[in-house]
């Protein structure tokens, strides 16, 4: 967890136990605008809290930059000043962060054309920012075996190891998202029916079959891992505050890194969302359609699924033009 995520779990902690008070700090009126936008993301379009934060963050530094500390104005705001704020930041930062900036731009100006206060013409004047790829990029995933060494790499015998082998078995079987992971709570599992109940992407809620192996490990953890806690959270942090994993936190990433690390996989990526991919690529082989694998990882769009199309290689190899001059 990055220093300043832990200093705010303390914080937050603290808090709830009245130990100590939030700082009064000075509201500007950029505070207020930022705030119901951020109100609209969450209550409206079901955005993750971290997109949220990353969004309002931003906003609140476009209008701090244009209006300073003083009233805001989004009438007076001029075609170029996106443009002005974007080339201003491109001195410090790399274009797959500038792009955050520019979306969370653009949807502040959709938001704002909406309430009537600016025109459609702002909304447009957000440059596209080129990270020189046409293409989404190939699904990185981590290969069965080295899935399997990270599971069993994990130590069933200590409270961390029973935890940490039941997140890797919900990435590497059900395909879940790290933040999915982190909202799972202790009513969302049904024994009765073997499901379990995810929270995904804009609130969408998805019933899945709790795999047997799934189904054990969780059982495990609650009986021999899990520190008893008024947090109804699945899974807690090992270190105090014992709380439920902050959401917008690498807590998943941390515990995929270790696993890999104890396994001693040489992999060239880190990150849970390989588990993910792995699956997809996993079905794809096993002769399941897109639309399938869609349905599994809970995609909204065919889009999203279609990346796997090309890990697909035997299927890819029927479709390439035999090359001029070569053997036959």
């Amino acid at each position: 967890m990055p220093g300043a995520a832990r200093i705010a779990t303390i914080e937050n902690f603290l808090r709830s136990r009245e130990v100590c008070h939030a700082s009064q700090a000075l509201a500007t009126a950029a505070d207020s605008v930022v705030e119901e936008f951020a109100l609209c993301l969450r209550c409206e379009r079901g955005l993750a809290e971290i997109t949220v934060e990353n969004y309002a963050r931003w906003v609140q530094k476009f209008l701090v930059w244009r209006f300073g500390c003083g009233d805001i104005c989004l009438s007076d705001v001029r075609t170029d000043a996106a443009a002005a704020f974007i080339q201003g930041e491109a001195k410090r930062m790399r274009p797959a962060a500038l792009k955050n900036i520019a979306n969370a731009l653009r949807s502040f100006f959709r938001y704002s054309q909406f309430r009537g206060e600016v025109s459609a013409g702002l909304v447009a004047s957000v440059p596209t920012v080129a990270t020189w790829t046409s293409t989404p990029p190939i699904p990185r995933a981590i290969s069965a075996e080295h899935a399997q060494r990270a599971i069993d790499s994990c130590d069933r015998q200590s409270a961390v190891g029973l935890r940490d082998r039941t997140v890797l078995l919900l990435l590497a079987r059900l395909g879940l998202r790290a933040c999915e992971i982190i909202r799972l709570m202790l009513d969302d599992i049904d024994w009765d029916r073997a499901q379990l109940r995810v929270c995904g992407k804009g609130g969408c809620e998805s019933l899945l079959p709790l795999a047997a192996d799934v189904g054990e490990a969780i059982a495990a953890y609650l009986q021999h891992g899990r520190t008893a806690s008024p947090d109804r959270h699945l899974f807690l942090r090992s270190v105090a505050p014992i709380v439920g994993l902050m959401e917008g936190s690498d807590g998943i990433g941390a515990i995929v890194r270790h696993a890999l690390l104890r396994a001693r996989v040489d992999a060239s990526h880190r990150g849970s969302h390989q588990f993910r991919h792995a699956l997809a690529v996993r079905m794809l082989q096993l002769g399941a359609s897109l639309p399938e694998i869609g349905r599994v990882l809970r995609h909204r769009s065919v889009q999203s699924t279609s990346i796997y199309a090309k890990v697909d290689l035997n299927a890819l190899r029927t479709l390439a033009m035999p090359w001029p001059g070569g053997a036959l």
